[in-house]
Protein backbone atom coordinates (compact mmCIF):
# COMPACT_ATOMS: atom_id res chain seq x y z
CA UNK A 1 0.00 0.00 0.00
CA UNK A 2 1.45 3.56 -1.10
CA UNK A 3 1.47 6.52 1.28
CA UNK A 4 -1.75 8.05 -0.41
CA UNK A 5 -3.72 5.00 -0.17
CA UNK A 6 -2.72 4.84 3.35
CA UNK A 7 -4.10 8.11 4.03
CA UNK A 8 -7.43 7.28 2.48
CA UNK A 9 -7.80 4.29 4.86
CA UNK A 10 -6.96 5.87 7.67
CA UNK A 11 -9.30 9.09 6.79
CA UNK A 12 -12.06 6.48 6.14
CA UNK A 13 -11.69 5.37 9.32
CA UNK A 14 -11.62 8.53 11.02
CA UNK A 15 -14.68 9.51 9.36
CA UNK A 16 -16.22 6.55 10.56
CA UNK A 17 -15.50 6.77 13.90
CA UNK A 18 -16.29 10.71 14.55
CA UNK A 19 -17.93 11.74 10.94
CA UNK A 20 -21.16 12.92 13.05
CA UNK A 21 -19.34 15.76 14.64
CA UNK A 22 -19.30 19.35 13.93
CA UNK A 23 -15.48 18.65 12.13
CA UNK A 24 -16.54 16.38 9.65
CA UNK A 25 -17.99 18.40 7.24
CA UNK A 26 -15.01 20.03 6.91
CA UNK A 27 -12.46 17.40 7.07
CA UNK A 28 -14.74 16.01 4.31
CA UNK A 29 -14.35 18.94 2.02
CA UNK A 30 -10.60 19.15 2.44
CA UNK A 31 -9.68 15.35 2.10
CA UNK A 32 -11.85 16.14 -1.39
CA UNK A 33 -9.76 18.73 -2.28
CA UNK A 34 -6.42 16.75 -1.40
CA UNK A 35 -7.23 13.86 -3.67
CA UNK A 36 -8.05 16.21 -6.45
CA UNK A 37 -4.73 18.42 -5.82
CA UNK A 38 -2.52 15.86 -4.34
CA UNK A 39 0.67 16.40 -3.44
CA UNK A 40 2.85 19.27 -4.85
CA UNK A 41 5.23 18.62 -7.48
CA UNK A 42 8.05 20.69 -9.27
CA UNK A 43 5.59 21.68 -11.56
CA UNK A 44 3.51 23.71 -8.87
CA UNK A 45 4.60 27.28 -8.64
CA UNK A 46 5.19 27.83 -4.74
CA UNK A 47 6.83 24.26 -4.76
CA UNK A 48 9.24 24.89 -8.15
CA UNK A 49 12.69 24.84 -5.84
CA UNK A 50 11.42 22.36 -2.94
CA UNK A 51 11.29 18.76 -4.27
CA UNK A 52 8.34 17.72 -1.26
CA UNK A 53 7.35 14.54 -3.14
CA UNK A 54 9.93 12.50 -2.32
CA UNK A 55 9.58 12.31 1.26
CA UNK A 56 6.20 10.82 0.97
CA UNK A 57 7.82 7.61 -0.71
CA UNK A 58 8.14 6.01 2.95
CA UNK A 59 5.97 3.75 5.12
CA UNK A 60 4.79 6.47 7.50
CA UNK A 61 2.33 5.22 10.48
CA UNK A 62 -0.36 7.58 11.69
CA UNK A 63 -0.81 8.21 15.30
CA UNK A 64 -3.34 5.37 16.71
CA UNK A 65 -2.44 5.83 20.28
CA UNK A 66 -4.88 9.27 21.75
CA UNK A 67 -3.30 8.82 25.09
CA UNK A 68 0.12 10.54 24.37
CA UNK A 69 1.70 10.35 27.86
CA UNK A 70 4.17 7.94 27.27
CA UNK A 71 7.27 9.99 27.15
CA UNK A 72 9.42 10.42 30.27
CA UNK A 73 10.66 13.08 32.42
CA UNK A 74 13.97 12.95 31.03
CA UNK A 75 12.60 12.96 27.13
CA UNK A 76 10.89 16.38 28.24
CA UNK A 77 14.40 17.61 29.90
CA UNK A 78 16.09 17.18 26.96
CA UNK A 79 13.58 19.30 24.80
CA UNK A 80 12.48 21.65 26.84
CA UNK A 81 13.04 25.84 25.67
CA UNK A 82 15.37 27.75 28.52
CA UNK A 83 12.58 29.84 30.88
CA UNK A 84 10.03 27.05 30.72
CA UNK A 85 10.11 26.85 34.41
CA UNK A 86 8.14 30.04 34.06
CA UNK A 87 6.24 28.73 31.06
CA UNK A 88 2.31 28.00 29.77
CA UNK A 89 4.07 24.33 28.29
CA UNK A 90 1.69 22.72 25.06
CA UNK A 91 2.84 19.33 24.16
CA UNK A 92 1.91 17.74 20.88
CA UNK A 93 2.84 14.08 20.55
CA UNK A 94 3.33 12.76 17.54
CA UNK A 95 0.88 15.43 15.83
CA UNK A 96 -1.33 14.69 19.09
CA UNK A 97 -2.26 17.41 21.40
CA UNK A 98 -1.40 16.00 25.12
CA UNK A 99 -3.26 17.58 28.59
CA UNK A 100 -1.60 15.32 30.87
CA UNK A 101 1.93 16.45 29.42
CA UNK A 102 1.32 19.79 29.77
CA UNK A 103 1.56 22.75 31.89
CA UNK A 104 -0.79 26.24 32.08
CA UNK A 105 -0.23 27.96 35.05
CA UNK A 106 -2.00 31.17 33.43
CA UNK A 107 -5.53 32.34 34.75
CA UNK A 108 -5.93 33.81 31.21
CA UNK A 109 -5.42 31.05 28.96
CA UNK A 110 -7.88 28.67 28.09
CA UNK A 111 -6.81 25.66 26.57
CA UNK A 112 -9.54 22.97 24.66
CA UNK A 113 -9.87 20.15 22.39
CA UNK A 114 -10.46 21.75 19.07
CA UNK A 115 -13.68 19.29 18.85
CA UNK A 116 -15.05 20.54 22.28
CA UNK A 117 -14.23 24.20 20.97
CA UNK A 118 -16.45 23.69 17.64
CA UNK A 119 -19.60 22.97 20.28
CA UNK A 120 -19.52 24.80 23.07
CA UNK A 121 -19.50 28.98 23.22
CA UNK A 122 -16.05 28.85 21.07
CA UNK A 123 -18.48 27.47 18.24
CA UNK A 124 -18.67 30.74 16.03
CA UNK A 125 -15.21 31.49 16.43
CA UNK A 126 -14.40 27.80 15.28
CA UNK A 127 -16.62 28.17 12.50
CA UNK A 128 -15.92 31.40 11.17
CA UNK A 129 -11.54 30.90 11.21
CA UNK A 130 -10.87 27.10 11.00
CA UNK A 131 -9.70 26.40 8.02
CA UNK A 132 -8.74 30.20 6.77
CA UNK A 133 -6.00 29.24 5.68
CA UNK A 134 -6.81 27.16 2.86
CA UNK A 135 -7.61 30.09 1.01
CA UNK A 136 -3.97 31.55 0.58
CA UNK A 137 -2.47 27.59 1.14
CA UNK A 138 -4.22 26.53 -1.93
CA UNK A 139 -2.24 22.88 -2.31
CA UNK A 140 -2.39 19.35 -1.04
CA UNK A 141 -0.16 19.01 1.80
CA UNK A 142 -2.59 22.24 3.80
CA UNK A 143 -5.48 20.40 2.63
CA UNK A 144 -4.38 17.37 4.05
CA UNK A 145 -3.69 18.30 7.69
CA UNK A 146 -7.44 19.84 7.80
CA UNK A 147 -8.16 16.43 6.57
CA UNK A 148 -7.31 15.11 9.38
CA UNK A 149 -8.25 17.51 12.44
CA UNK A 150 -9.30 15.80 15.45
CA UNK A 151 -6.70 15.65 18.44
CA UNK A 152 -5.61 19.28 17.68
CA UNK A 153 -6.32 22.21 20.62
CA UNK A 154 -8.36 25.70 20.58
CA UNK A 155 -6.20 28.25 22.44
CA UNK A 156 -8.00 31.43 24.18
CA UNK A 157 -6.66 34.67 25.82
CA UNK A 158 -9.59 36.35 27.24
CA UNK A 159 -10.49 40.06 26.74
CA UNK A 160 -8.32 42.62 28.32
CA UNK A 161 -5.87 40.08 29.61
CA UNK A 162 -1.67 39.99 29.39
CA UNK A 163 -0.47 36.47 29.86
CA UNK A 164 1.85 36.51 32.75
CA UNK A 165 3.55 33.51 31.91
CA UNK A 166 4.77 33.08 27.98
CA UNK A 167 3.29 30.00 25.55
CA UNK A 168 5.99 27.47 24.78
CA UNK A 169 4.50 24.78 21.96
CA UNK A 170 6.44 21.64 21.76
CA UNK A 171 5.93 19.43 18.83
CA UNK A 172 7.77 15.92 19.64
CA UNK A 173 7.92 13.29 17.14
CA UNK A 174 8.20 10.03 19.14
CA UNK A 175 10.33 7.67 16.01
CA UNK A 176 11.77 5.63 18.08
CA UNK A 177 9.76 2.25 16.93
CA UNK A 178 7.78 3.67 13.49
CA UNK A 179 8.60 6.13 10.88
CA UNK A 180 5.67 8.49 11.89
CA UNK A 181 3.53 11.13 10.62
CA UNK A 182 1.95 13.67 12.41
CA UNK A 183 -0.14 16.70 11.86
CA UNK A 184 -0.12 19.27 14.96
CA UNK A 185 -3.13 21.43 14.28
CA UNK A 186 -4.10 24.56 16.42
CA UNK A 187 -6.23 27.55 16.35
CA UNK A 188 -5.46 30.87 18.66
CA UNK A 189 -7.90 33.60 19.19
CA UNK A 190 -6.31 36.74 21.07
CA UNK A 191 -9.11 38.88 21.93
CA UNK A 192 -9.40 42.42 22.14
CA UNK A 193 -6.68 44.48 24.22
CA UNK A 194 -4.79 41.03 24.71
CA UNK A 195 -0.93 39.82 25.02
CA UNK A 196 0.82 36.88 24.82
CA UNK A 197 4.43 35.68 23.70
CA UNK A 198 4.13 32.36 21.68
CA UNK A 199 7.22 30.08 21.52
CA UNK A 200 7.06 26.86 19.46
CA UNK A 201 9.68 24.47 18.40
CA UNK A 202 10.39 21.30 16.89
CA UNK A 203 12.16 17.86 18.55
CA UNK A 204 11.79 14.18 17.27
CA UNK A 205 12.85 11.00 19.67
CA UNK A 206 14.37 8.29 17.74
CA UNK A 207 16.08 7.26 14.41
CA UNK A 208 12.94 7.23 12.34
CA UNK A 209 11.91 9.21 9.45
CA UNK A 210 9.23 11.18 10.28
CA UNK A 211 7.23 14.31 8.49
CA UNK A 212 5.19 17.12 10.39
CA UNK A 213 3.13 18.41 8.62
CA UNK A 214 1.81 21.76 10.77
CA UNK A 215 -0.74 24.53 10.94
CA UNK A 216 -1.53 27.01 13.27
CA UNK A 217 -4.20 30.04 12.52
CA UNK A 218 -3.65 32.98 14.64
CA UNK A 219 -6.81 35.58 15.14
CA UNK A 220 -5.58 38.87 16.70
CA UNK A 221 -8.60 41.00 17.43
CA UNK A 222 -8.29 44.36 18.30
CA UNK A 223 -5.48 46.89 20.24
CA UNK A 224 -4.21 42.82 20.57
CA UNK A 225 -0.35 42.54 20.40
CA UNK A 226 1.29 39.06 19.79
CA UNK A 227 4.97 38.23 19.58
CA UNK A 228 5.22 34.89 17.86
CA UNK A 229 8.65 32.38 17.74
CA UNK A 230 9.54 29.52 15.88
CA UNK A 231 12.58 27.50 16.22
CA UNK A 232 13.66 24.71 13.88
CA UNK A 233 16.88 22.94 14.83
CA UNK A 234 14.98 19.28 14.69
CA UNK A 235 17.58 16.14 13.10
CA UNK A 236 18.55 15.45 9.66
CA UNK A 237 16.31 12.71 9.19
CA UNK A 238 13.13 14.85 9.75
CA UNK A 239 11.15 16.52 7.00
CA UNK A 240 8.42 19.08 7.84
CA UNK A 241 5.72 22.09 6.39
CA UNK A 242 4.87 24.43 9.04
CA UNK A 243 2.03 26.67 8.23
CA UNK A 244 1.55 29.65 10.57
CA UNK A 245 -1.79 31.78 9.35
CA UNK A 246 -2.57 35.02 11.20
CA UNK A 247 -5.16 36.50 10.50
CA UNK A 248 -5.31 40.80 12.16
CA UNK A 249 -9.33 41.13 12.13
CA UNK A 250 -9.33 44.48 14.14
CA UNK A 251 -6.22 46.97 14.66
CA UNK A 252 -3.29 44.97 16.48
CA UNK A 253 -0.05 44.70 16.50
CA UNK A 254 2.03 41.32 15.73
CA UNK A 255 5.48 40.59 15.66
CA UNK A 256 7.10 37.30 14.35
CA UNK A 257 10.87 35.46 14.52
CA UNK A 258 11.45 32.69 12.47
CA UNK A 259 14.98 30.61 13.08
CA UNK A 260 15.61 27.69 10.45
CA UNK A 261 18.82 25.99 11.55
CA UNK A 262 18.43 21.97 10.66
CA UNK A 263 16.23 19.51 9.57
CA UNK A 264 16.03 17.28 5.99
CA UNK A 265 13.62 19.49 4.39
CA UNK A 266 11.90 22.73 6.23
CA UNK A 267 8.55 24.28 4.82
CA UNK A 268 7.70 27.26 6.43
CA UNK A 269 4.56 29.44 5.30
CA UNK A 270 4.06 32.35 7.60
CA UNK A 271 0.63 34.48 5.88
CA UNK A 272 -0.27 37.32 7.48
CA UNK A 273 -3.06 39.30 6.66
CA UNK A 274 -3.69 43.24 7.79
CA UNK A 275 -7.80 42.81 7.42
CA UNK A 276 -8.68 46.29 9.61
CA UNK A 277 -7.37 49.81 9.66
CA UNK A 278 -3.67 50.85 11.27
CA UNK A 279 -2.76 47.06 11.34
CA UNK A 280 1.19 47.04 12.40
CA UNK A 281 3.27 43.61 11.11
CA UNK A 282 6.86 42.91 12.40
CA UNK A 283 8.34 39.95 10.22
CA UNK A 284 11.50 38.59 10.85
CA UNK A 285 13.93 35.09 10.03
CA UNK A 286 16.77 33.80 10.10
CA UNK A 287 17.86 30.40 8.11
CA UNK A 288 21.54 28.65 8.89
CA UNK A 289 21.24 25.52 7.17
CA UNK A 290 24.30 23.25 6.60
CA UNK A 291 25.26 19.67 5.61
CA UNK A 292 22.28 18.73 2.82
CA UNK A 293 19.92 20.67 4.63
CA UNK A 294 17.17 22.59 2.60
CA UNK A 295 14.94 25.22 4.17
CA UNK A 296 12.48 26.94 2.44
CA UNK A 297 10.70 30.32 3.49
CA UNK A 298 7.19 30.70 1.66
CA UNK A 299 5.98 34.66 3.32
CA UNK A 300 2.32 36.08 2.08
CA UNK A 301 1.45 39.91 3.82
CA UNK A 302 -2.15 41.05 2.32
CA UNK A 303 -2.92 44.41 2.99
CA UNK A 304 -6.40 44.22 2.70
CA UNK A 305 -7.52 48.03 3.93
CA UNK A 306 -6.00 51.14 4.14
CA UNK A 307 -3.25 52.63 7.07
CA UNK A 308 -1.43 49.82 7.29
CA UNK A 309 2.34 49.00 8.07
CA UNK A 310 4.35 46.04 7.48
CA UNK A 311 8.22 45.72 7.73
CA UNK A 312 9.53 41.95 6.41
CA UNK A 313 13.83 41.12 7.33
CA UNK A 314 14.77 37.48 6.49
CA UNK A 315 18.49 36.62 6.60
CA UNK A 316 20.01 33.26 5.02
CA UNK A 317 23.45 31.89 5.70
CA UNK A 318 24.49 28.70 3.84
CA UNK A 319 27.16 26.57 4.31
CA UNK A 320 28.16 22.79 3.18
CA UNK A 321 25.39 21.66 0.14
CA UNK A 322 22.73 23.34 1.78
CA UNK A 323 20.05 25.08 -0.37
CA UNK A 324 17.40 27.28 0.58
CA UNK A 325 14.38 29.59 -0.87
CA UNK A 326 12.72 32.50 -0.28
CA UNK A 327 9.82 33.77 -1.62
CA UNK A 328 7.99 36.75 -0.42
CA UNK A 329 4.86 37.94 -1.31
CA UNK A 330 3.43 41.78 -0.58
CA UNK A 331 -0.21 42.34 -2.20
CA UNK A 332 -1.74 45.56 -1.62
CA UNK A 333 -5.61 45.31 -2.51
CA UNK A 334 -7.66 48.15 -4.28
CA UNK A 335 -8.79 49.70 -1.05
CA UNK A 336 -5.56 49.38 0.81
CA UNK A 337 -4.31 52.84 0.15
CA UNK A 338 -1.66 54.61 2.76
CA UNK A 339 -0.05 51.22 2.93
CA UNK A 340 3.33 51.02 3.87
CA UNK A 341 5.16 48.09 3.21
CA UNK A 342 8.64 46.91 3.07
CA UNK A 343 10.36 43.63 2.30
CA UNK A 344 14.39 42.77 1.90
CA UNK A 345 16.14 38.97 1.85
CA UNK A 346 20.17 38.92 2.07
CA UNK A 347 22.15 35.87 1.96
CA UNK A 348 25.37 34.94 2.72
CA UNK A 349 27.02 31.48 0.79
CA UNK A 350 30.14 30.39 2.73
CA UNK A 351 30.26 27.55 0.54
CA UNK A 352 30.82 27.11 -3.18
CA UNK A 353 28.04 24.49 -3.65
CA UNK A 354 25.98 26.08 -1.49
CA UNK A 355 22.56 27.90 -3.02
CA UNK A 356 19.71 30.00 -2.79
CA UNK A 357 17.11 31.06 -4.42
CA UNK A 358 14.85 34.46 -3.62
CA UNK A 359 12.19 35.46 -5.05
CA UNK A 360 10.74 38.93 -3.38
CA UNK A 361 7.43 40.12 -5.00
CA UNK A 362 5.02 42.70 -4.74
CA UNK A 363 1.69 43.07 -6.50
CA UNK A 364 0.18 46.28 -6.08
CA UNK A 365 -3.43 47.69 -6.80
CA UNK A 366 -3.41 50.63 -5.22
CA UNK A 367 -2.03 54.11 -6.52
CA UNK A 368 -1.13 55.52 -2.78
CA UNK A 369 1.50 53.69 -1.25
CA UNK A 370 5.15 53.71 0.08
CA UNK A 371 6.30 50.08 -0.34
CA UNK A 372 9.96 48.25 -1.29
CA UNK A 373 11.41 45.31 -1.50
CA UNK A 374 14.71 43.39 -2.79
CA UNK A 375 17.34 41.03 -2.23
CA UNK A 376 21.16 40.29 -2.34
CA UNK A 377 23.08 37.38 -2.25
CA UNK A 378 27.22 37.48 -1.81
CA UNK A 379 30.47 36.23 -0.01
CA UNK A 380 30.97 37.36 3.10
CA UNK A 381 32.67 40.92 2.95
CA UNK A 382 36.35 40.94 2.10
CA UNK A 383 37.09 44.29 3.10
CA UNK A 384 35.97 43.24 6.96
CA UNK A 385 38.20 40.03 6.82
CA UNK A 386 41.33 41.29 5.92
CA UNK A 387 40.84 44.31 8.49
CA UNK A 388 40.50 41.52 10.85
CA UNK A 389 42.95 39.47 9.54
CA UNK A 390 45.28 42.75 10.10
CA UNK A 391 44.65 43.12 13.26
CA UNK A 392 46.25 39.77 14.43
CA UNK A 393 42.44 37.60 14.55
CA UNK A 394 43.01 33.80 12.63
CA UNK A 395 40.99 33.45 9.74
CA UNK A 396 38.23 30.94 11.46
CA UNK A 397 37.46 33.35 14.12
CA UNK A 398 37.23 36.27 11.60
CA UNK A 399 34.74 34.54 9.60
CA UNK A 400 32.80 33.63 12.88
CA UNK A 401 32.83 37.28 13.68
CA UNK A 402 31.38 38.68 10.60
CA UNK A 403 28.79 35.89 9.90
CA UNK A 404 27.65 36.46 13.50
CA UNK A 405 27.12 40.36 13.55
CA UNK A 406 25.56 39.71 9.78
CA UNK A 407 22.65 36.97 12.08
CA UNK A 408 22.62 39.48 14.69
CA UNK A 409 20.16 42.16 12.84
CA UNK A 410 17.66 39.14 13.74
CA UNK A 411 18.88 37.76 17.14
CA UNK A 412 17.95 40.92 18.69
CA UNK A 413 14.06 40.98 17.64
CA UNK A 414 14.05 38.53 19.58
CA UNK A 415 12.49 40.01 22.91
CA UNK A 416 12.27 37.36 25.55
CA UNK A 417 15.59 37.20 27.02
CA UNK A 418 15.95 33.59 27.42
CA UNK A 419 15.13 32.45 24.41
CA UNK A 420 17.31 35.19 22.27
CA UNK A 421 20.10 33.97 24.66
CA UNK A 422 18.98 30.31 23.81
CA UNK A 423 19.13 30.75 19.97
CA UNK A 424 22.42 32.82 20.03
CA UNK A 425 23.98 30.39 21.40
CA UNK A 426 22.85 27.53 18.87
CA UNK A 427 24.61 30.09 16.41
CA UNK A 428 27.42 30.75 17.76
CA UNK A 429 28.39 26.74 18.62
CA UNK A 430 27.09 26.22 15.05
CA UNK A 431 29.94 28.96 14.32
CA UNK A 432 32.68 27.71 16.14
CA UNK A 433 32.42 24.30 14.76
CA UNK A 434 31.71 24.28 11.19
CA UNK A 435 33.45 27.78 10.10
CA UNK A 436 36.53 27.12 7.65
Amino acid sequence: MNTIEYFKERFDQIQSENGSNGLGSLRQAAFNAFSKMGIPTVKHEEWKYTRISGAFNKEYKFPVNRMVNHLSEDDLKAIRLPGSEQANELVFVNGIFSFPLSVIPSAELIVLPLQEASSNEYKDIVVKHLGHSSNYLKDGINALNTAFVQDGIFIHVKKGQVTQHPVYIYNITDARSDNIFSQPRSLLHISENAQVQLVETYATIGLGESFTNQVMEIIVEKDAMVEYYKIQNDAGHTNQVSSTHIRQIGKSYIHTVVISLNGGIVRNNLNVVLEAEHCEAHLYGLYFPMGQTHIDNHTVVDNVKPNCLSNELYKGILNDNASAVFNGKIFVQPNAQKTNAYQSNKNILLSNSASVNTKPQLEIFADDVKCSHGCTVGRLNEEGLFYLRSRGISEKIAKSLLVHAFAIDILEHIKPEPIRMYVDRLISERLEFNIT
